[in-house]
């Protein structure tokens, strides 16, 4: 499991006395516990992989926004700390999918599921998120899933 992974890389990164992975690794417990209790105040079950997925993308793209405004405003030493722990998280995540791949993918899952029309891409972007959760950025998918049923 995702979660034993990451606890036994705290545990390495103790031994190593590595502070960045360290910190960066408590930091994903945390948000991971802290997704927990709310899932279950709204009666659901302790996150699963692939929800954990999700939370890492999140987390990953939330350092990414950082970067750039921490580049904007002349930060790189900030920048720098916030790169470290993107590498950090994202070795946790399968190897993403290329461009190139993401088309192949899309264009599989629209022929799959017959979709014509703009009215058809929530069912092609819940087709690729079953599907393909946790190795393309959805928000770069989306695009290309209007393209696709757009021409």
């Amino acid at each position: 499991m995702l979660r034993d992974d990451i606890n036994n890389a705290v545990k390495d990164a103790m031994k190593a006395k590595d502070e960045r992975k360290l910190s960066t690794l408590r930091m994903v417990n945390s948000t991971l516990k802290n997704s927990d209790i709310e899932a279950r105040g709204q009666g659901k079950p302790p996150l699963s992989d692939e929800d954990i997925l999700g939370v890492l993308q999140k987390m990953i793209k939330q350092r990414q926004e950082s970067v750039e405004l921490y580049d904007k405003g002349g930060r790189a030493e900030l920048a720098a700390q916030e790169r470290e722990e993107i590498a950090v998280i994202s070795a946790y995540l399968p190897k993403q999918m290329s461009d190139d791949e993401v088309k192949a993918a899309i264009a599989a899952i629209v022929t799959e599921t017959g979709a014509a029309s703009m009215k058809d891409m929530g069912k092609v972007i819940a087709a690729l998120k079953a599907k393909y959760a946790g190795q393309m950025d959805f928000g770069k998918a989306s695009g290309m899933v209007k393209a696709a049923l757009a021409g």
